[in-house]
């Protein structure tokens, strides 16, 4: 059911990659560290490499269909393609070796990663000189864009482009000396509200915490309860301010124990299992409904917060790495995707805990919160046998392909 995510995230970003990634265009994305240099990847569309080469592997090629033609491709890049600067001079391209694939409507994209020698002292400026593909297709375009530059304010950049190259104009200058600690701490401050938005195990972590925030368990069984223990045991608090400070408990333990372990991974001082993280925040998600069936801490809900908020932590940090994170501006860039993130809960908390509030004394509200928390156990068990065993379960195609449709009519996709 996670993979329910990537259609919403569609939702809003394939219009712009549809629109980076097209027909007779290549894309270079650059990556600019302070400590080891300029990294990079030339993205071209498979039907250009089938065309110029004669390459026969099919109008979907995978990686391993075209790792034959590698050395040669990279010899043609490498002829079209120089990067220097005023300062340094020529830049030496060095492939890695690194493929990889992006599948868009238009057509695959093979990708070639570089990195560019010297590595140190990044210049004010950059120039890039392309003329792939452009003799055979003048229409052709390449497309140079910062995917990421800490002090530019640019993380996982995908839609930002920065030259257009084409057969009149091959050659264009990237000033690198607009950057600030300001705009990289204020992007990560984005990124931690966009990740913490579309971490649907993260919000529904959090949903599962606060669902009992405006209501207390009876101290005494209903009178015509008919055992010890009424799973809709439930009584409205009277005021605002024990709701808030449940909440606030809550996110504060939550808080602490994310950062804590944010900052340990992040400095490298504890690693643990990606599958082992996700399938343990799967976990959490049911647990934490199922003690709002049946309380597990009983008096103690912040256990739960504190204790798994330890492993949420731990999928932040792997965030940070999917991003391109090396350790640049290390203290800057966790306060500020801590920011990021705490900013990124208030804002669902403010949009759910006034509704929460508000319903808290109407008889269908316990049996709402038992109901959401049932629902909650489900999702949590599919994520769980999904991460956990690795494994494809069929509801996210069922969902994708129904929805896919409806998506595309309204404009979406």
């Amino acid at each position: 059911m996670k993979k329910l995510l990537p259609l919403l995230i569609a939702f809003l970003l394939l219009p712009i990659l549809i629109y980076a990634h097209q027909p007779k265009q290549s894309l270079i994305y650059l990556r600019i560290y302070e400590e080891t240099g300029i990294e990079g990847r030339v993205e071209v569309n498979a039907n250009e490499l089938i065309s110029v080469f004669k390459l026969d592997v099919g109008l979907g090629p995978s990686i391993e269909d075209v790792r034959p033609y590698q050395k040669k491709i990279e010899e043609y890049l490498l002829e079209h393609l120089q990067f220097s600067s005023t300062e340094i001079g020529a830049y030496k391209i060095v492939f890695t070796g690194e493929l990889s694939k992006l599948d868009t409507s238009f057509g695959d994209f093979i990708n070639f990663h570089f990195r560019l020698e010297p590595a140190k002292n990044i210049p004010d400026d950059l120039i890039v000189e392309y003329t792939a593909f452009m003799e055979e297709d003048p229409s052709h375009q390449g497309l140079i864009a910062m995917e990421y530059n800490w002090k530019a304010g640019l993380i996982n950049n995908e839609s930002i482009v920065a030259l257009y190259l084409t057969k009149d104009e091959p050659k264009g200058t990237i000033d690198l000396t607009e950057t600030s600690l300001w705009k990289g701490f204020v992007a990560m401050v984005e990124q931690g509200i966009w990740h913490i938005w579309i971490g649907m195990d993260h919000i529904l972590f959090l949903l599962a915490l606060i669902l009992p925030s405006v209501v207390r368990r009876r101290r005494e069984p209903m009178a015509d309860a008919p055992t010890k223990f009424n799973i809709f045991g439930w009584e409205p608090v009277l005021e605002f301010k024990p709701a808030f400070m449940y909440i606030l408990k809550i996110v504060t333990f939550f808080t602490l124990a994310h950062t804590i372990t944010l900052s340990l991974a992040s400095l490298g001082i504890i690693e643990l299992p990606s599958r082992v993280v996700e399938s343990i925040i799967a976990f959490s998600v049911g647990l934490a409904a199922l003690h709002n069936i049946k309380p597990i801490f009983k008096g103690k809900d912040w256990v739960i917060a504190f204790i798994f908020g330890l492993f949420h932590g731990f999928g932040f940090a792997s965030v940070l790495g999917d991003l391109g994170f090396k350790g640049e501006y290390l203290s800057l860039s966790l306060v500020g995707f801590n920011v990021g993130v705490e900013i990124g809960q208030i804002v669902i908390i403010a949009l759910i805990f006034p509704v929460l509030f508000l319903i808290r004394k109407r008889k269908i509200y316990p049996k709402l919160l038992v109901g959401l928390s049932v629902l909650l156990i489900l999702v949590s068990a599919y994520w769980f046998i999904e991460r956990a065993f690795d494994v494809d379960l069929p509801l996210d195609e069922i969902v994708n392909r129904n929805l896919y449709p409806i998506a595309r009519f309204i404009g979406l996709l």
